[in-house]
């Protein structure tokens, strides 16, 4: 009787985790993830109209994607990327990547309008967006950054981009604002042979893309910035090591942390209504307010940097891919990070 009741009991057991894990692989990310102020683009382009896929906010609470946007057995929010896939008009590099909705499932609100979006304090009618200023927290691993280049030496190679503010795009730029540009473009690169990688941020100087002097401005945090094909060692991240960041924008600055339970806390400050740059200098080279006319948004994911495109400068890698996930992830042609937190909202008054 006593083995009896022992192998019901294992079996029970058995069948118990068995339940736990066909639940947990029924799960999407927004049964453990607030998703209810973001949609997401995907490396996808189901219906054929050679545009990027989007999942909107109301449809994303019961969505996933196997290979592209799923929770994984540890209940991470995965992000993965080839190199080579369909992407938007205005760019050759492909992403999962969420892009922040203040209006929620409110569609009524039009997506650019200022219901929609946020602004610095001192930007023209800022009362009327849906928040001033912002606040984004994420704890993330790289698991993957694309392991070939046609060009090696192009900054973008090897990189992904994990969290951004982007301004929207204006069809009239007269104020001096509306490029659509990035304050901050968070990135992580690792070369192929480096044990480590780095981690940086770059703040974009808000000027139209023509103007010569419209270029990123590069940080360092753990490891080197972009510019440097050195082995960062062990003060780098190591692909699969978790590291955090906050951007938080209070009135009409930018306050970023980074920190890593190996290597420690980096903060950072930058004005987004002047030409002061992080050093405390000033930049006259700068937009003479930086951001203080946009329209603005946070996005997080993975927005792979290793373009197919080629043609030089910092952008285009020629990076190699065949548009068969299967066989770009294979090949390593891919880009892939594991969140395990990831929060928006409000901005908060910088500790002191």
């Amino acid at each position: 009787m006593t083995r009896l009741f022992a192998a019901s009991a294992a079996i029970t057991a058995l069948l118990s985790v068995s339940a736990v894990s066909m639940a947990k692989s029924n799960m999407v990310p927004a049964d453990k993830f607030d998703l209810s102020q973001w949609k997401i683009q995907l490396p996808l382009d189901k219906d054929k109209n050679g545009k990027a896929d989007e999942v909107d906010v109301k449809k994303l609470k019961k969505y996933s994607h196997p290979d592209f946007f799923y929770l994984d057995e540890n209940g991470g929010m995965v992000f993965a990327s080839p190199n080579k896939a369909t992407t938007t008009k205005n760019t050759s590099n492909s992403r999962s990547e969420l892009r922040e909705m203040l209006r929620g499932t409110k569609t009524k609100y039009k997506t650019k309008g200022p219901e929609n979006n946020w602004a610095v304090e001192a930007r023209k009618g800022s009362n009327k967006f849906g928040r001033v200023g912002g606040r984004l927290d994420a704890t993330l691993k790289v698991d993957h950054v694309a392991r070939r280049a046609g060009d090696a030496t192009t900054r973008a190679a090897y990189s992904v981009v994990v969290g951004q503010i982007h301004a929207d795009k204006y069809d009239d730029t007269s104020s001096g604002f509306g490029y659509g540009n990035e304050p901050i473009k968070i990135y992580y690169k690792k070369f192929p042979d480096h044990e480590m990688g780095s981690v940086f941020w770059n703040y974009e100087r808000n000027l139209a893309k023509t103007d010569p002097d419209r270029t990123d401005i590069n940080h360092p945090v753990f490891g080197n910035d972009w510019s440097n094909s050195s082995d960062p060692g062990q003060a780098g991240i190591a692909l699969g090591e978790e590291f955090s960041y906050t951007i938080n924008v209070h009135k009409n600055t930018m306050y970023l942390t980074f920190s890593s339970d190996r290597l420690g806390t980096k903060t950072f400050t930058k004005s987004l209504v002047s030409q002061l740059r992080v050093d405390g200098k000033m930049d006259p080279l700068d937009n003479k307010f930086s951001y203080g006319g946009d329209t603005l948004y946070f996005k997080a994911g993975v927005y792979n940097q290793c373009s197919p495109a080629k043609g030089g400068g910092l952008w285009y890698a020629g990076c190699p891919g065949t548009g068969d996930w299967e066989v770009d992830k294979a090949n390593g042609d891919y880009a892939q990070a594991t969140f395990s937190k990831l929060k928006v909202g409000p901005s908060t008054p910088p500790v002191r």
